[in-house]
């Protein structure tokens, strides 16, 4: 499929994929989402080496800064609704990559942009980046997983807080409450990512993946995280990693996982 709004970039087996729409501040369109769960469906499985994702916007103001208000002028109930569940289904996709995914909020992240960047596994921000919900402000609420994700990181007071008064924090807020792993001038925010996802890359990348089911099974509803812990153990202990990391750890040298 070629894209129109998303950019790739693949540096030593991490993919750089930027959202490019600039003009529009970046702002997710249905275009854009099609492209993004065919990205993550199609094209990113099937890449061969690959360490990991850094999604990030185009510019310097804006990660997302929202969802793209034309297209919602049509909506109805229904059609408002089939809306909400394709979004969620795009970020699920995200969530349960089975490689890190980090988001690089290098601006506003504003509603859909929000929800984006708390679908990633991990989030660095730039000191101008800027976080929040603020659907309140039109008449609505968040549709993109953002009532839910937005509880999980930071609670639900403050969570609350958030979603009612449509309120923007700051990067720095952001990293004191929890909803951020780092903050970082802008001419570091990049490297860190990299370093991040290349410290991963060196772990046992079934492990890896079935640390990421195991974590997601907690806020599922309908499956037990525990008893996906159990499995997910069971079944990284039958591997022929963990063999080599369990002889690499006696032996004092470094493992050399196959993903296997």
């Amino acid at each position: 499929m070629p894209y129109t709004n998303l950019l790739i970039d693949e540096q030593d087996g991490i993919l750089i994929l930027t959202l490019n729409r600039p003009k529009a501040m970046n702002a997710l369109n249905t275009k854009t989402m099609l492209e993004l769960q065919h990205f993550f469906t199609e094209d990113a499985p099937a890449r061969e080496g690959l360490k990991g994702i850094i999604l990030t916007g185009a510019g310097e103001k804006a990660f997302v800064a929202g969802a793209d208000i034309k297209e919602f002028l049509a909506l109805d109930t229904q059609k408002g609704q089939d809306m909400a569940q394709r979004g969620q289904d795009v970020f699920f996709l995200i969530e349960r990559f089975h490689k890190p995914v980090i988001a690089l909020v290098n601006g506003f992240a504003l509603g859909g942009g929000c929800e984006l960047s708390m679908a990633c596994h991990l989030r660095i921000a730039t000191e101008n980046a800027r976080f929040g919900q603020p659907e309140v402000n039109l008449g609505i609420i968040p549709g993109y997983g953002g009532t839910q994700r937005l509880i999980q990181y930071l609670g639900k007071t403050k969570a609350t807080e958030l979603l009612l008064t449509g309120d923007m924090i700051s990067a720095d807020q952001a990293l004191a409450w929890g909803l951020v792993n780092y903050v970082l001038p802008a001419g570091e925010a990049m490297d860190k990512a990299k370093a991040i996802i290349g410290k991963i890359a060196k772990k046992g990348p079934i492990a890896i993946a079935k640390t990421i089911e195991a974590i997601n099974a907690y806020f599922q509803h309908d499956e037990d995280g525990f008893d996906r812990e159990v499995k997910a153990f069971g079944q990284t202990t039958g591997t022929e990693d963990f063999k080599e990391g369990a002889a690499a750890f006696i032996e004092k040298r470094s493992a050399n996982f196959k993903g296997k």
